[in-house]
């Protein structure tokens, strides 16, 4: 029965951030820096507001939009944190996470043949959606860069079947920050064309040195080009709450809202009260994780500099993607061999496409003992080369 099978989801290999994250539980006593999953536990005020939820009987459904006053608090806090200004009445959906967001956005834009720019190297989970939606993705090589996709590097791979770019900053893997300036220079290539951006801003509260900025604010027809998608697992350590947002303008909000209510209906109704308090009672909760995150990046940067590897230290998420092509070993055979033989996992370039293959991918989402634990085992690793 295989042969009847959609081709698009046999084609589908795992995430390699699973792959790795998955053998090193084969190994008890090893160290993993695989995962971004934040090590902090979701804030006590958020955990008594779902059970509040819960026990007053807000157990059915809601909108299929989301809960109205979420959906206002979801647009008062990026208008409030990033200047952002969208309708929470029709420009706002509540997904079931980012994940969901970007599945339903590509479902909405995409034609089958249609072609989707994104950076690489670059997080696994977009390929999949948009091959599943029937798109082609083109990748664009951003390590002449500095791992940032450029109006230049857009310019050389835009075509007539382009569709969209998506816009991945902060970025994982490598945690890269796009300025003001670079933005500025993408919305002038793209604001007379008839490409979507889909901006996915979901580490936007883990910025360290300068302010989150959005391409949906530059220009006037930028914010009509663009779909931003956002959600609160990174900035309040919700990730098994599984709330996402999509905020996009009203016209194209209508069609993406179809896709969502035949897909899922609507978000948990009582993680959506427990977001409710996050976006409003909790609206600053990122900001003490944000700094423990930074005195992390730090000192996970200065150990790696200090072994010998080469990388740019990141402007924001929770992630380091150090090279290792000195090394002369492929990024996969590293990981394998260093969980192997010195116990610490990490997350090959590779899974980020062909253009990570050279690198590592270190989450500094873990407490210092276990960070310095494991560095203390990824520097041995090295020495013994």
């Amino acid at each position: 029965m295989e042969h009847l099978i959609n081709a698009s989801v046999k084609d589908i290999q795992i995430s390699g951030i699973r792959k790795i994250a998955n053998a090193a539980a084969q190994y008890p006593n090893a160290i993993s820096l695989t995962i971004g999953q934040p090590d902090f536990p979701t804030p006590q005020h958020i955990i008594d507001a779902a059970e509040v939820a819960m026990n007053n009987g807000k157990t059915v459904y809601t909108p299929n939009a989301g809960l109205p006053a979420l959906r206002r608090a979801a647009a008062h806090f990026v208008r409030q944190k990033y200047g952002q200004d969208y309708n929470p009445d029709d420009e706002v959906i509540v997904t079931n996470g980012a994940s969901e967001a970007l599945d339903i956005t590509l479902r909405t834009i995409i034609t089958p043949g249609d072609e989707v720019i994104l950076p690489g190297p670059i997080y696994p989970g977009y390929e999949p959606l948009i091959r599943l939606s029937g798109g082609i993705p083109v990748y664009v090589d951003t390590r002449s860069t500095d791992f940032k996709l450029t109006a230049d590097l857009i310019e050389k791979h835009l075509s007539k079947r382009t569709k969209a770019i998506i816009l991945g900053y902060p970025s994982n893997p490598t945690g890269r920050v796009m300025s003001g300036t670079e933005l500025q220079e993408i919305a002038t290539l793209l604001q007379e064309r008839e490409v979507f951006v889909i901006s996915d801003e979901i580490y936007s509260e883990l910025i360290y040195d300068t302010p989150h900025q959005s391409i949906a604010l530059f220009d006037g027809m930028m914010r009509d080009q663009t779909i931003v998608i956002n959600g609160l697992s990174k900035s309040h350590s919700m990730t098994g709450w599984r709330i996402g947002f999509t905020f996009a303008p009203a016209e194209l909000t209508q069609h993406m809202l179809k896709v969502h209510q035949y897909n899922v209906t609507c978000a948990s109704s009582v993680s959506q009260y427990a977001a409710l308090e996050a976006l409003t009672q909790g609206i600053d909760d990122a900001l003490p994780m944000k700094q423990e995150y930074q005195q992390r990046r730090d000192y996970v940067y200065d150990r790696l500099i200090a072994m010998g590897l080469t990388l740019t230290k990141p402007e924001g998420a929770f992630y380091l993607f150090p090279s290792i092509a000195h090394l002369n070993i492929g990024s996969m055979e590293f990981a394998l061999r260093l969980l192997e033989e010195a116990g610490l996992a990490v997350v090959p370039g590779d899974a980020f496409s062909e253009y990570g293959e050279g690198y590592i991918r270190i989450s500094y989402a873990y407490s210092q003992d276990v960070l310095s634990r494991g560095l203390d085992r990824l520097e041995q690793f090295i020495q013994q080369l």
